[in-house]
């Protein structure tokens, strides 16, 4: 781990990058806010999480790293050694988690149930949607208190580091370690202006949408867009799949997962 910590006092607040090391978004982002040398209003750590997949430029050396938390200091995985270590450095911290993804261009949060710390910093993010993951996947850090994944934009694009770039800002202003979120005499891209008291629609998962082996897969359907009943919304090889009842997909692709599509997902609320 590369563990950055600006101001003076022991951190409250934590922003987490590269815990998959495909996913560069988090330490573009990381590195570029430490050049700036920003003045802080409360000390924050910063930290660049799987050094070592991020120089091999792959997902995880032996495990995925967000499905191994707690983790185990004494295992014989890298990645489950990183998981304790990097847990024991956000322990009582507010923290953004910065990802990327293969199914979705603009930036959204995920969070394992909306609570106090979800209401008070999403409408504060440059973002439109906010998804409650509950259970659907273990050992993550969102399931660990105080914590907020972002999907910044597309795996490997300079488009999603520079909304991560932003994320980070607006997150740190929403904690109070920076007075606001732009550096002064700049302007974040027009869609990633502050939201003020704009709403952030709050999507709920209910279940996984599975995919069966094929040899080419395709997706009909734009994430959080709504499918009805009977639309179809995928395909593998010839065999098309149609929606038994209505739903919003949420990280739906064609090639995001190996055994799945994506999720499906109830559109449950507003935060503003």
């Amino acid at each position: 781990m590369q563990i950055y910590e600006l101001g003076e006092g022991t951190p409250e607040v934590a922003v987490v990058g590269t815990i998959h090391g495909d996913e560069p978004c988090g330490v573009r982002a990381i590195e570029r806010f430490v050049a700036t040398e920003p003045d802080v209003e409360r000390p924050v750590k910063l930290v660049v999480a799987n050094e070592e997949a991020l120089e091999a430029n792959v997902r995880y050396l032996e495990e995925d790293l967000n499905r191994v938390f707690p983790g185990d200091p004494n295992a014989d995985s890298h990645e489950r050694r990183l998981a304790h270590d990097l847990l024991r450095e956000v322990r009582g911290c507010t923290t953004l988690s910065l990802h990327s993804t293969q199914s979705y261009g603009k930036p959204f949060a995920l969070v394992d149930t909306v609570g106090a710390v979800s209401r008070s910093i999403c409408p504060f993010l440059p973002i439109e949607e906010l998804v409650e993951t509950a259970e659907f996947v273990g050992g993550r850090l969102i399931d660990h208190a105080h914590t907020i994944d972002v999907e910044c934009g597309l795996q490997g694009t300079d488009e999603a580091a520079e909304n991560a770039y932003w994320l980070v800002r607006a997150f740190l202003a929403a904690t109070g370690v920076l007075a606001a979120p732009l550096e002064e005499g700049t302007e974040a891209p027009l869609s990633l202006e502050r939201r003020g008291a704009d709403e952030v629609a709050v999507y709920r998962m209910l279940e996984r949408i599975p995919k069966e082996p094929a040899s080419t897969y395709e997706v009909f359907v734009d994430n959080f867009e709504l499918v009805s009943e009977g639309d179809r919304f995928a395909a593998a090889d010839d065999r098309e799949f149609t929606a038994d009842r209505d739903f919003y997909p949420v990280l739906l692709s064609a090639y995001g997962y190996e055994d799945v599509f994506g999720f499906a997902a109830d559109k449950v609320g507003t935060l503003a």
